[in-house]
């Protein structure tokens, strides 16, 4: 049977305000340039449905998704005049989102802990 190797995963959905879809658009095309210099990233990609744009991203561990974030600051500030962060969510193992849990506590976020999986 194969084993799991659980990584951190963020999982922002956002709502680009009216009339700023494709410059969301743009702008998540900039997060992916940014991010493929990471090296703790796994993958890093958008998604659309209509008027909602998530973010599928993994890293290896919980440093790595706060040397993400860091990288990314500017990024997102620039993104959240142009879109509302709907929905925050982080997956991992306990021990990686407590690493997160300090730093990042400011933000509404929803905490999964990996359980289970499998990986071929």
């Amino acid at each position: 049977m194969a084993t799991a190797v659980p990584l951190v995963t963020i999982h922002p959905y956002f709502r680009p305000h009216p009339g700023k879809l494709e410059a969301f658009k743009d702008l998540a095309r900039r997060f992916v340039e940014r991010t493929s210099l990471e090296p703790g990233a796994v993958y890093y990609e958008f998604t659309f449905n209509g008027g909602e744009a998530f973010c599928r991203e993994g890293y290896v561990n919980g440093e790595a998704a706060l040397a993400h974030l860091d990288n990314v600051a500017a990024l997102l500030a620039e993104g959240l005049t142009l879109a509302e962060l709907v929905r925050l969510e982080f997956h991992g193992p306990a021990a990686e989102l407590d690493k997160l849990r300090g730093p990042l506590s400011a933000l509404n976020a929803e905490w999964f802990v990996w359980e289970c999986g499998l990986k071929r």
